[in-house]
């Protein structure tokens, strides 16, 4: 199978070598230089994966790839940027980012990662699983789709893939190591935060929904999926 690429970068000397590596990859590569631009390519087409620069022209990439977010896109996204403070890259991950590379960097680890971004739907439970709890909400592993009763829940990719381990064992405590594991991959180059980001958005998207669903952190070990209205 082949991926598609989108790679959002305005300085040319960054994005052709970028592009051509990902190219002798076996990607299909597109790339804009705006993002205004990003956004609406990325609702339109959904890329497998965005490498998105934050020095955009037009706008910074962190309201880039919140729009995208919000108009639905749940493909992988990492940000690439000269900004290497931690404030920053939670930013980035708070809005959306499945990951965040520093510049400069070297080509091999980005193709690394993208491959992990790839992997990661291959790995979370099996593709005939559909797990609904006690309190309605319904996650189908095979069409990636969450229900409460007749309304969807968006969720991004790792969001959907966070949700779907836990539920497969409710009530029970994940080990937060398992869901480095299975959802990022044992290869994962990044920092665990990106887990913690990644709960955050879950509970307060299962929150806002008021799917009647908790995910309980267990201080020093990892996450239960537990029914019960949010404390």
């Amino acid at each position: 199978m082949v991926h598609d690429v989108l790679v959002v970068e305005d300085e040319e000397d960054i994005a052709v070598p970028l592009m051509r590596t990902l190219e002798r990859e076996g990607y299909d590569v597109s790339r804009v230089s705006g993002g205004a631009e990003a956004v609406e390519f990325v609702i339109e087409e959904a890329p497998a994966v965005v490498i998105l620069d934050l020095g955009l022209p037009d706008m910074d990439g962190i309201d880039a790839c919140r729009q995208m977010r919000a108009g639905g896109y749940t493909g992988g996204i990492i940000m690439v940027t000269a900004r290497a403070g931690e404030l920053d890259r939670v930013v980035g991950l708070d809005v959306g980012a499945d990951d965040y590379l520093a510049k400069p960097f070297g080509l091999a680890e980005l193709l690394a990662r993208v491959r992990a971004l790839l992997r990661r739907s291959a790995v979370v439970v099996p593709n005939d699983t559909t797990v609904t709890t006690a309190s309605g909400l319904k996650i189908d592993a095979a069409s990636r789709r969450v229900h409460l009763g007749e309304r969807e829940l968006a969720l991004t990719a790792k969001e959907f893939d966070v949700l779907a381990v836990l539920a497969s064992h409710h009530d029970k405590v994940v080990p937060r190591e398992t869901l480095m594991n299975q959802v990022w991959d044992q290869n994962w180059y990044g920092s665990t935060k990106t887990l913690d980001v990644t709960i955050g958005r879950l509970r307060s998207k299962l929150e806002a929904a008021e799917a009647g669903e908790r995910v309980v952190a267990i201080r020093g070990v990892g996450f239960r999926l537990e029914t019960g209205s949010p404390a």
